[in-house]
Order: C-alpha cells, then structure tokens, then sequence
C-alpha cells in the first residue's frame, strides 16, 4: 500500500504531456488503469494544450476525463506497452495442461495466449457475486458457451470471480480471468480479434461496457446498442411505448432536487425515486411526500452519478409479472410468464414468483404476451430480454424493459425444460428460432414458485421490511402439484418452512383490514390463535372472528416483542403501508427474525401461505425430480 501511495503521489506531480515513459510502465505494473492514472495527473499547460483546455470547459468531469484517459491511452499505445498473457498450469507441473487458462500480467517476457484462427466469440461473464446479480447470470453465460461450442464456436468467456462455474477450467474453450472493464477487455479483444462479444448475459455490469466496446469498434453480437439505449433511456422508453400504444407508468427524471420536486408534485405522490444503471434496485426508495423525497434523492444521486434520477408513478397494490423471451428479430418465443406473489413495489428479486400465473386473467395473460412480442420486435432485440408488467385498476403497465438475461432465467429453463439462453444464443449467431425447432410451453403439469433467500439471519440489525431495493442473496424452486404445495417447498427449501399450529400474530393498517379477514378466517379455521394489537383485534372481533389482544412494543407489558421471544407467537403477519408505517415497526420484525419465525410483510404473502399450511397439513409428496417433470 505504502508504494502504491508513492506511485500516486509521484503521478500527481506530472502534467499530462510530460509522464516520464518509465513512470508510466511502472504505474501499469503496480496496476494503475488507464482511468485512474489520467484521474490523478494534471492537465498539460503548453500553449495548444491551454487553448484545448479552454474549448473544453463547457464539459463534464467525465467527459473531461474520458478525453484524459484516451491521450493516457494514445502514450501507452506510443510506447508499445500492453500486458502480456501468462497460462495457469492446471495440471501443476504434473503433465501438459492442455486447457488454455489465462490472465494478464505487465512483466516482460513473451505472451502465452496463442490465439487460434478460428471463428471465435467472446462472452463477458457477470464479475462477483452480489446483491442484484450473481449465479443466476453465471447460468446463463454457461449455457452461451456450451450453445457456441454445439455450434462449433471457439467460445471464449472472460470472468473475474473463481467461485463461479464458468471460471471452471474446461467450461469454455479459453478463460481469461480479467476484470469486467473496458480498458481489460480490450486487451483481449487485441489479442483475440474475435467475431463478436456478447454482453446481454451476464447482468447489468457486462451491459453497462456496450457503448464503450461499440464506440471502440468491437462487433457485439445480439441486441444492439440503439436497443440497449432506446429501453436504458427513460425518454426514448416513453416514446417506443408510447408509439406501441402501450401504458406505463407516468414518469421523468432530475438532476437536480429542486426538478425532482416539480417533477413529484406533476406526476403526484407516492412516487419511486431510483437512480439510473444500477444493481438490486440500490438506492431506490417509495416517498410519500415533499419532505422523504428531500430526504431520499441525495442518497440516489450519489448512486446515479452524472446520470438523472429517474422518478416514477408508484402503483400501489398492482399486482406484478416477470415476462422472459427470445427474440431472433423476426419471431418471438414467451419463455414464461411470472406471477410474483407480494405486489409491485417490492424488488422483483425479493418476490415470491409463481408459474404458471395462479390468479390473473387470460386476457390479461394475452395482452403482456402481446406486448412483449410488439416491444422485442420494434427494438430488434436478438436474444434474451425480460420485461416487468403491473396490472392495476384493470390495465397492464409496462414497469421496465431489460434487453438482456434475468434472473429468472434458470428458473424458467428448469421448469419448462427449454434451455432459453442457449436458444439466444443461437439466435444470436444467425439461427433462427424456427430453424431451431422450440416451441412456447403454454400448459404446465405441476406449479412452480421460485423464493427468495434472505441474510437476516446473519444481519440481525437489518430491516425484515422488504422494498424497491433488493435484500435476498439467492433464491430456490419448489415444486408441487398445486400452488399451496408448491409454496410450502418453497419456504422449506429457503430453511425456514411454515407453522402447522400455534399462534399467529397480526397487524395490518386500515386500508389492509378488510383484505386480513378472510385469511384470519382461514387460519382461524385451521386451527391457529390470532393475537392482535387493539385496532385490528377489535377490527376482527367485530367479524366474528377470535383475536386476542397485545401492546404494541413499548406500549405496555407483556408486549408483542416480548411475547415473540418468548416462543408464544409461531408466524407473524405485519404489513404497513404509507411513509410513516413503512419504518415504524421494525421492531417486531426484528423479534421474529431473532427467533427464526416466518415474518409476512405484504397481505398476497399472507393468503400464500394460508394455501402453504393447507397443503402441508395434507402432507407432501414425496421428492419431484427435474428429469421426471415431462
């Protein structure tokens, strides 16, 4: 760290035009990027340079530093300096490793790569692991490189994280273990010349270097840029859906808060503030009026760097779905569509997802299979692309547009059978989707609900409180013969599993009280107790329904909390609603969560997990296997 620093604090005493050529090989072996040695050097002061500088104040700090980074990158490229690739020996010395595993290095000596001169494409992996994008996306690059091998395609894949399979040595034809970012990637694509690099894979960091690879002129395969742009750009979205006919939510955007003040106050509140180009809905919150969104959009500006705040209509209570599909550019195929269990405004990562949808409509079921195939079609997309649909007050809104892989890709491709990145990615190389032979699967034998898993349990000061940004770090499939059974797996399978007696608490607030009672109906009716604090215990008194009542915490003793510590309270369903009560009761699900009980934030989780306690009082069958799904 100690010379890291010395290697800075020497960059920053040098202008632009005068980096000594041994001080800049030494910044690069001490792995400066291009970037972040153009950050710290100053801006040349001769007399050309000065004029230049003058022309430029007009642009931003980024702008200005992207034109510092490629003169950076003019000097390196004067002094013939680039990394070399050095081969791990898989095989440790032991025989020939035969498997080309490769990373970068900017020591002297020759380079190991040895390009082949075949017809090669580069996948870009998802990185790390994290809230937002991890295996799921790995999943996906997998089945690309297995799509390109089938296809004859040297498959090369570049990918930073060894915990993944994809960085597995004998996955791809060649590995290089690099970092997702421009400056790395294009050594390989130097190195490589490959026929074209996808990036739709593997989640949001690949996507986010598609300009940059495009401008630099690499070939990307698939989904073009103008399509990456025209869903990314929450203008251009407005106008495409706006030209299709199709309704969205009313929104705009704001770099500033006094616009995103105008903007809330056009639109009207509760509206969802969220920064552009992120991971796991990060920094997106739910605002309820002037003051939260005074509170919140310095938090999402922050994330949002240069780019604006987007700012939507929140539609309270719609009910949301996960649509994923193909598309060759000609022909569309519905690779399934989701229906998520807790309503919109809870990340779709966060949901319970249900396949088939198990209380919606067919007409409404035809309407978002429309409009997925109008919108892939007037995009051109070719490959994956997934799209977040809302259906409030009887009408389908479009949420958001992904022109890329999901997250619910692997949990499509189990339950259907229809390996769907390997389908794009065929299509991706020219085949079409009827040249390939797949078929929408449209009936299903059994239910499929895919869960969320949650850290709680290890962040024990955290929030059970679920919302626009992600919190679950991975997610499980379960698999019954109706939606209740299917549940109940689901919720065994995430290691907590569901009461089959006792005791359940609930608290609702008054716009939710009439949707409780027939789910305290039923679990009355099942057998359990209900405790309640006094406003909705008396509410269900009132209809007939037995609730005994307990303080609120801090209001009394013995308290809720404490009787959840206690083990008097197996189950607890807490749902607020509005700006107050969103934050307010933290502290029962706190208790629950301390304990290890199911803690139900939203009414639609409550009714599913009345149908998970039915069929678990009948008893589960016994283990369905994927190959057995027919």
């Amino acid at each position: 760290l100690g010379r890291l620093m010395e290697v800075e604090g020497r960059l920053r005493s040098f202008e632009l035009d005068e980096l000594p050529p041994e001080l800049l090989r030494e910044a690069k072996r001490e792995g400066f990027s291009d970037r972040a040695i153009a950050r710290l050097l100053q801006w040349p002061s001769s007399s050309w340079a000065s004029s230049a500088s003058q022309m430029e104040l007009d642009l931003s700090d980024r702008e200005l530093l992207d034109r510092k980074t490629n003169l950076v990158l003019a000097a390196r490229q004067d002094q013939n300096l680039a990394p070399v690739f050095r081969r791990v020996d898989t095989c440790a010395g032991e025989f020939a490793s035969e498997t080309p595993y490769m990373y970068s290095t900017w020591e002297s000596g020759p380079c190991e790569s040895r390009p082949t001169s075949r017809r090669k494409v580069i996948v870009l992996g998802s990185g790390p692991n994290r809230i937002g994008q991890g295996v799921e996306f790995d999943t996906c690059c997998c089945h690309a490189v297995q799509a390109l091998r089938s296809e004859g395609v040297e498959a090369i894949l570049i990918n930073c994280n060894p915990e993944t399979v994809s960085t597995d040595y004998d996955t791809s034809d060649r590995l290089y273990f690099e970092p997702l970012r421009f400056e790395e990637v294009m050594h390989i694509v130097n190195v490589e010349q490959p026929t074209g690099v996808i990036v739709t894979l593997g989640g949001q960091t690949p996507l986010n270097l598609a300009a940059q690879l495009s401008q630099a002129g690499v070939p990307l395969l698939g989904t073009g840029l103008e399509a990456i742009d025209r869903t990314e750009d929450r203008d251009r979205c407005g106008k495409l859906l706006t030209t299709l006919g199709i309704a969205f939510p009313e929104a705009g955007s704001a770099l500033s808060l006094d616009e995103a003040l105008i903007v809330a106050e056009r639109i009207g509140y509760p509206v969802m503030v969220r920064p552009s180009y992120v991971l796991g809905g990060r920094a997106m919150r739910v605002v309820y009026d002037a003051e939260s969104l005074d509170e919140f959009f310095a938090a999402a500006a922050l994330v949002s760097g240069h780019h604006p705040v987007l700012i939507d209509q929140f539609l309270e209570d719609a009910v949301e779905f996960d649509v994923d599909a193909v598309c060759d550019g000609q022909d569309v195929l519905i690779g399934g569509i989701m229906q998520h269990i807790e309503e919109a405004g809870i990340h779709s990562g966060d949901s319970f997802a249900v396949l088939p949808p198990y209380k919606t409509t067919s007409e409404e079921i035809e309407v978002m299979r429309q409009h997925t195939r109008n919108i892939a079609l007037e995009l051109g997309v070719v490959g994956l692309m997934n799209i977040q649909f809302a259906s409030y007050r009887g009408q389908i809104f479009v949420l958001e547009i992904n022109p890329r892989a999901s997250r619910t890709v692997p949990f499509l491709e189990k339950a259907t059978g229809v390996d769907l990145a390997m389908v794009a990615t065929r299509c991706m190389l020219g085949i079409s989707l009827a040249d390939q032979g797949v078929e929408e699967v449209t009936q299903f034998k059994q239910c499929f609900v895919k869960g969320p898993v949650f850290p709680f349990r290890r962040f024990p000061r955290t929030d059970h409180l679920l919302g626009p940004e992600m919190k679950s770090t991975g997610e499980v499939m379960g698999i019954g013969a109706d939606f209740g059974e299917a549940f109940a797996r689901a919720q065994l399978a995430t290691g907590q599993g569901l009461p089959s007696a006792g005791t359940v608490f609930v608290s609702v607030n008054n716009h939710d009280k009439a949707e409780l009672l027939p789910i305290a109906q039923d679990l009355h009716a099942l057998g359990f107790s209900l405790m309640a604090t006094g406003g909705t215990a008396r509410f269900l008194r009132a209809e007939g329904v037995p609730a005994t009542i307990i303080a609120k915490v801090g209001e009394g003793s013995p308290d809720i909390g404490q009787a959840i510590r206690a083990g008097e309270v197996q189950m607890v369903i807490n749902t607020p609603l509005g700006k107050q009560s969103r934050f307010d009761e933290s502290a029962i699900r706190r208790e629950a969560r301390g304990i290890d009980i199911p803690c139900i934030t939203t009414l639609s989780g409550g009714r599913a997990a009345v149908d998970g306690i039915r069929a678990l009082r009948r008893g589960l069958n016994s283990v369905i296997a994927l190959q057995a799904l027919g």
